[in-house]
């Protein structure tokens, strides 16, 4: 699966999320983009995923008409050691999410 990670999640996160292409929004020069274009540039350009922790992505865009698959994962601080427990969740979400579906990941306890 094609997947995007936002740029406000840390970009070694790609390394960790295994048996996916992975991209950053910065590697793409997308940075800056508000969410509503990146979504469909990424489509455009054949991402299926977008990851972000972009809490306010499902009160900003219409989760109906999403152009690709949206998962906002919830991490107690947005550093790889807080993410870290969130994968097996995130890997999971990524087997099950459906074409323009949305997912959320909550922090772990």
């Amino acid at each position: 699966m094609k997947v995007l990670l936002d740029e406000n999640l840390p970009h070694n996160l790609r390394l960790e999320l295994v048996g996916h292409e992975m991209f950053t929004v910065a590697f793409m020069g997308w940075s800056g983009i508000g969410n509503g274009a990146l979504l469909r540039e990424a489509e455009a350009s054949g991402f299926e995923v977008l990851i972000t922790n972009d809490r306010g992505m499902e009160y900003e865009q219409d989760s109906t008409s999403l152009p690709i698959a949206v998962i906002v994962i919830r991490p107690n601080a947005n550093t790889i050691e807080s993410i870290r427990p969130l994968i097996p969740a995130m890997q999971s979400a990524l087997a099950q999410i459906q074409p323009r579906g949305f997912m959320k990941v909550p922090a772990t306890s």
